[in-house]
């Protein structure tokens, strides 16, 4: 069923996928909307260019290395400890 939308949210969602680094699918789980709606609004907006949407995903990815590199440092200095 269709519910109508606040402007201002459908442009909090956009901008927390294009600048947030937020997938299409995280926003559509945390605000309660389908993906395709989402996917719809940015096309309508025109306001994520090309590669946007990438951008988010190679930052989460990122973020995701950071972490398995801080915890090999973690783990690495913890073995230096221990001999």
């Amino acid at each position: 069923m269709y519910k109508k939308i606040d402007p201002g949210i459908k442009d909090r969602i956009i901008d927390k996928i294009k600048n947030g680094g937020m997938s299409v699918k995280e926003a559509s789980i945390e605000f309660g909307i389908s993906t395709k709606a989402i996917y719809n609004w940015i096309g309508a907006k025109g306001r994520v260019e090309p590669g946007a949407l990438e951008m988010g995903k190679l930052r989460r990815e990122n973020e995701c290395l950071k972490q398995i590199i801080g915890q090999l440092l973690l783990d690495s200095e913890r073995g230096k400890k221990n001999r």
